[in-house]
C-alpha cells in the first residue's frame, strides 16, 4: 500500500526504510498507514525506523485505498485459468483483500505495462501464474519487494519465490495405468508444449507406466500440442494417420482430449468403444461431455486458493511451510474409458 510521507522532509525513502528494517516496501506501507496485518516484532522494527528518520503517522482517511492483489496470468482464454481465479477470488474476498488480473500473452510490452501498473498501485503482492517475464523484470520485482508466489512454474523459477504446483508426474502415471489396467497396450499421448514443466511431468508419468508394464516408448505415438482443442484434434488426426493406431489416447490437457473426441467423432468411430480417452484438469465441462471424461483432477482452484494464503503470509513477514509445494492429483474414472476393441482375426498383438 503507498505510504503517505509527508511531513519527512524527503529525507529518506520508503525503500530506504524497508531495507533498514529487512522487509518488504508494502510492510513498512501497513506500519505506516497503521494496519493490523504486520508482526509485533516486525512492526516494532520498522516503527522504531520511522521514528528515528521523523516519520509521523496520519490517521487514516476514510478514501485509504483496500489491500490488494495482483494475479498475473500470460493468457486468459481457458477454462483453465478461470477455475484458478475462482480459488484465488474466494479466499481473496475473504480475507478482505482486492484482486487485479492481468495477462501479457507472452509479450514484453504488456509484460513492461503491467509492470508500471503494479508501480502506481502499490500492490501488497503477487501471484505470477506465467513465466513469461524478461530478466530486467524480474529484478525490478525483486528491487520492489513486493511479496510473490509463482503458480504451476513452466520450470526453474527464475525468482526467489514460492511455487505452487501440481503432482504431474504421479497424475500422467495415473492416467496411463488406469489405460493399461483396461487391457489397453498401444496407448497414444498427446502431450503438452515441451517447454513446461508440467508438460514433461506429464509426459514422464505416461513413460513409466509403460516402462512398469514392460512395454517400450514408441515415439511415434507421442504427438506435441498445446494444451488448445485444435492441437488435441490435429493430434488425434496424426495418431489415426499411423499404420497401427493406437487403441487409447491420454491428452495432457482436458481441452486437448476434447479436440481429440471431435477428431474421432469425424472419422465415424465412438468413445471408448472404438477408441478410449482421458484427459488432464478435470474442467467443469467435461462431466458434460459426450461421453463424459475420464479424466485426472487437477487442484486448480485449490491451488489459486493456496497462492492467495501463502502471498499474504509474505506480507506480514512470514515464511511459507514449505518454498515448493504440489497439491496431489486424482483420476476420476467416467465413461470415456473401456477395454480395447477385438482385435481383427489374424492381427498380431502387440505390446506386451
Amino acid at each position: 500500500m503507498a505510504a503517505r510521507e509527508a511531513d519527512t522532509g524527503g529525507k529518506v525513502t520508503i525503500t530506504e526504510i524497508a531495507r533498514q528494517a529487512g522487509v518488504s516496501v508494502p510492510t513498512v506501507s501497513r506500519v505506516v498507514n497503521g494496519r493490523s496485518d504486520v508482526s509485533p516484532q516486525t512492526r516494532a522494527r520498522v516503527e522504531d525506523l520511522l521514528r528515528r528518520h521523523g516519520y509521523r503517522r496520519r490517521a487514516a482517511s476514510p478514501g485509504t485505498r483496500a489491500a490488494l492483489l495482483d494475479l498475473v496470468f500470460n493468457d486468459l482464454d481457458s477454462p483453465w485459468a478461470v477455475q484458478i481465479i475462482r480459488g484465488v477470488e474466494e479466499v481473496a474476498h475473504a480475507a478482505g483483500v482486492g484482486t487485479v488480473v492481468s495477462a501479457i500473452h507472452g509479450r514484453s510490452g504488456d509484460a513492461r505495462e503491467w509492470m508500471r501498473n503494479l508501480r502506481a498501485r502499490a500492490s501488497d503482492g503477487v501471484i505470477l501464474v506465467t513465466s513469461a517475464l524478461e530478466p530486467t523484470l524480474h529484478e525490478e520485482l525483486r528491487i520492489l519487494g513486493v511479496p510473490l508466489v509463482v503458480v504451476d512454474p513452466a520450470g526453474s523459477p527464475a525468482l526467489e519465490a514460492p511455487t505452487i504446483g501440481a503432482a504431474n508426474w504421479s497424475g500422467g502415471m495415473a492416467a496411463t495405468e488406469h489405460l493399461l489396467a483396461l487391457g489397453h497396450r498401444r496407448i497414444g499421448l498427446i502431450a503438452g508444449p515441451p517447454r513446461l514443466l508440467c508438460s514433461r511431468a506429464r509426459l514422464d508419468g505416461y513413460r513409466a507406466a509403460l516402462e512398469g508394464a514392460g512395454i517400450a516408448l514408441d515415439e511415434s505415438l507421442v504427438v506435441p500440442g498445446d494444451f488448445r482443442p485444435e492441437s488435441g484434434f490435429a493430434a488425434c488426426e496424426a495418431l489415426l494417420g499411423l499404420p497401427e493406431p493406437p487403441t487409447a489416447v491420454f491428452a495432457a490437457s482436458d481441452q486437448m482430449a476434447l479436440g481429440a473426441i471431435e477428431a474421432l467423432r469425424r472419422r465415424g468411430l465412438r468413445v471408448p468403444q472404438d477408441m478410449s480417452v482421458v484427459g488432464f484438469d478435470d474442467l467443469p465441462e467435461v462431466r458434460w461431455s459426450a461421453p463424459p471424461l475420464t479424466t485426472v483432477r487437477q487442484p486448480l482452484a485449490d491451488m489459486g486458493k493456496l497462492a492467495v494464503r501463502t502471498v499474504l503470509r509474505l506480507a506480514r513477514d512470514e515464511q511459507p511451510d514449505s518454498p515448493r509445494v504440489e497439491l496431489g492429483t486424482d483420476l476420476v474414472v467416467r465413461a470415456s474409458t473401456a477395454p480395447p476393441p477385438p482385435r481383427p482375426t489374424g492381427r498380431p498383438p502387440t505390446g506386451r
